[in-house]
Formats: C-alpha cells, sequence, structure tokens
C-alpha cells in the first residue's frame, strides 16, 4: 500500500468497515510509514474535536464554507 490509497482508506478503516486483508494491508504500512501514522493521528484528533464543538458553535456561513469545501475536495 503506499501514501496515496492510506489516505484514501482512513475513514474506511476508523469506521471499521475495512475487509481483513486491507486491514492488514494498512496496518502494515502505518508501522512502515511515520507521515501517515502522523496523518492518521491528526484525522483522529480532528474528529474528536469536532465532536466536542456544541451544534451552534459554528455560523451558517462558515458551515456553508465548509461543506462546499469537502464536497470538491480531492487530494
Amino acid at each position: 500500500m503506499n501514501c496515496d490509497e492510506f489516505v484514501e482508506l482512513v475513514t474506511t478503516f476508523l469506521d471499521g468497515a475495512m475487509d481483513e486483508t486491507a486491514e492488514q494491508r494498512f496496518v502494515e504500512h502505518l508501522a512502515l510509514c511515520d507521515g501517515c501514522d502522523v496523518y492518521l493521528d491528526q484525522f483522529r484528533r480532528t474528529i474528536r474535536t469536532v465532536g466536542e464543538l456544541p451544534p451552534d458553535s459554528i455560523s451558517e456561513a462558515a458551515r456553508g464554507k465548509l461543506l462546499a469545501a469537502f464536497r470538491d475536495w480531492r487530494h
């Protein structure tokens, strides 16, 4: 697995929806790649932080910009 494949599969991994073979490849890559290890940690911290925000803590304009940015996001 390369880093691009890893990034594509992060949410599948975190959701526990990865098949056993893909998960093994994912974990093996993670053990060898410091950059992806950092990326996964940042992803987990972001999810945790966003999950702690009160629902009304972001303006509608900011919410719209975020949704638009992620809707069209490509890496």
